[in-house]
């Protein structure tokens, strides 16, 4: 069995189990994907398959284009390596991935980008709770106390502050696959998986 999948997110919808229950899933239109490379741990030093997904590339780099001419995807825009396990399939560089390499009920991990949020402050970056809104504070919403003024006398790495939030790679575990169409590549993740509408996600067997 293929390790994982590559694909785009086309949004959130609702279907209904067999009890009547509203079940919220996630479509994804995963591949067609085309095996790009086939490491080796002779060659490289470990056992993995890089997957490409097909989509039509404006420009490439001649590196990069010669890369993908070797496994006849030269219309690859997106790409990822999956380690494989002793029970993986024996994959070979320019081999197709379909979604009807997973099946209803399947557990997966889903990896993307979130969504990017812009300049946020503490309050919705971190969730912090903020200081009293009434009363005549004149403490709502800002930083507080960063670091003492005599010793350290600096900010130590890593604190906590306003800044840039969202566009990180966020993995969500464990998630059930409601439903496959093998005929146009679509698979019915439940649950919300992160990144907009059109973003790009790898789908992955879960690990845990």
């Amino acid at each position: 069995m293929s390790p994982g999948i590559l694909g785009k997110k086309i949004g959130m919808t609702q279907v209904f189990n067999a009890d009547g229950q509203v079940v919220p899933v996630t479509l994804v239109k995963v591949g067609p994907c085309v095996v790009t490379q086939r490491k080796t741990p002779t060659n490289d030093g470990y056992d993995a398959v890089q997957l490409g997904l097909l989509e039509y590339a404006k420009k490439r780099n001649k590196p990069m284009t010669k890369h993908l001419a070797k496994s006849g995807a030269e219309g690859v825009k997106f790409l990822r390596e999956f380690r494989l396990t002793p029970g993986s399939d024996d994959l070979k560089q320019g081999d197709r991935v379909l979604a009807e390499a997973f099946k209803p009920k399947d557990v997966v991990d889903v990896i993307g980008t979130s969504k990017g949020r812009g300049f946020a402050g503490l309050v919705k970056r971190h969730h912090f709770r903020g200081g009293p809104a009434s009363h005549g504070s004149m403490f709502h919403r800002a930083a507080g106390s960063i670091g003492a003024s005599s010793f350290p006398s600096r900010v130590f790495p890593g604190m906590k502050m306003a800044g840039r939030m969202g566009t990180q790679q966020v993995t969500i575990r464990n998630l059930e696959i409601v439903s496959v169409d093998t005929d146009d590549n679509v698979i019915a993740v439940k649950g919300a998986i992160p990144g907009p509408n059109g973003a790009y996600v790898t789908v992955r067997r879960a690990k845990r």
